[in-house]
């Protein structure tokens, strides 16, 4: 029986992610940007919901930019899930825009893309952010630059935070988690490290019951002064705290 049922969200799923090429080819050239961000944040929820995943939504919602949104990463779900929480410009791995489908619906999202093992690219990337930010947008980073297992959070590359500092705007943190709704415990169904691969994580995701999606947002905060380095320490131990259970 789990595995029909996994299967017959798998189907809900690949339907679910054509539509969204359908939707980006014949329908965003007619929206407005409110609209497009509001169907990304509505298609976003609806896939949760194909894959069973409920969200939950911790703190307060950011309301408008400029802002950088700063968050740990657990899983290639992260961006759907803060899509759904609240429409946000991600800066994302070069590598994720030659996915099948999956690059598709990240460039119509808006996503910014970096070639991370290249110094001038970051530079180039960091001032486009500035840019960015400076003309109201909310952008989001994970400066772990990889997935952790779920229960820590691994050092912060500070180097995309120099844009907030550019720009004098905020950063939000913004703490993830994936749970088991009945027990509260981590659930590690969606993770994607190690060994693992899209597919092998995806599977294991679909054949999982009784996922909860833990958006939780901080304070934004401002520079007051540090440099990069300095503030990407603090954002870790902030997220790490927000982490813990009873946070």
């Amino acid at each position: 029986m789990k595995t029909l049922r996994a299967l017959g969200r798998l189907c809900l799923v690949v339907q679910h992610l054509l539509g969204g090429v359908f939707t980006l080819w014949w329908t965003f050239p007619k929206l407005t940007a409110a609209q497009k961000e509001e169907r990304i944040s509505a298609w976003a929820r609806m896939l949760l919901a194909r894959l069973a995943i409920k969200l939950v939504v911790k703190g307060a919602l950011p309301q408008q930019g400029p802002l950088l949104l700063v968050a740990n990463h657990i899983s290639w779900l992260d961006i759907i899930v803060m899509h759904a929480a609240r429409y946000c410009r991600f800066i994302s791995k070069a590598d994720v825009k030659h996915w099948p489908v999956v690059g598709t619906l990240a460039s119509g999202a808006g996503t910014v893309f970096i070639e991370r093992d290249s110094r001038r690219d970051a530079v180039r990337v960091v001032h486009h952010m500035a840019e960015c930010l400076q003309q109201g947008d909310v952008l989001a980073v994970f400066p772990e630059g990889t997935t952790g297992d779920g229960q820590t959070v691994l050092p912060f590359h500070a180097n995309l935070l120099q844009a907030a500092i550019a720009a004098n705007a905020p950063i939000q943190p913004v703490a993830l988690s994936f749970v088991d709704g009945p027990s509260g415990a981590l659930s590690f169904a969606p993770c994607y490290i190690g060994d693992d691969s899209l597919l092998t994580s995806l599977w294991r995701t679909l054949c999982a019951d009784n996922v909860h999606a833990v958006v939780h947002y901080g304070t934004p905060q401002t520079a007051d002064g540090r440099d990069r380095r300095a503030w990407a320490h603090d954002l870790r131990n902030t997220i790490q705290a927000m982490r813990a259970p009873n946070a």
